[in-house]
């Protein structure tokens, strides 16, 4: 597939990629809100995690702090 051409398409991938692992893991929102305190975002409610999905726009902080809570080792960018 390779890497997305634009920030856009860049920005959906990456929301589908972590929408599509949350749910490979059965991590509900609410379960991954009390992950990510684990992983340095206190301030992370269930409103705010949907809203950065549906958006696709999140910083690569709240990306990999995800991957972490979801106990992931890696993510290749082809999975991407």
């Amino acid at each position: 597939m390779g890497l997305a051409k634009t920030e856009a398409e860049l920005a959906a991938r990456a929301a589908a990629f972590l929408k599509a692992e949350l749910k490979r893991a059965g991590v509900t929102y609410e379960a991954l809100v009390e992950l990510l305190k684990e992983h340095g975002h206190p301030d992370e409610t269930v409103a705010s995690v949907k809203n950065k999905l549906a958006r696709g726009t999140f910083p690569a902080t709240f990306f990999l702090a995800t991957v972490a809570a979801l106990g992931m080792p890696h993510v290749a960018l082809e999975d991407i």
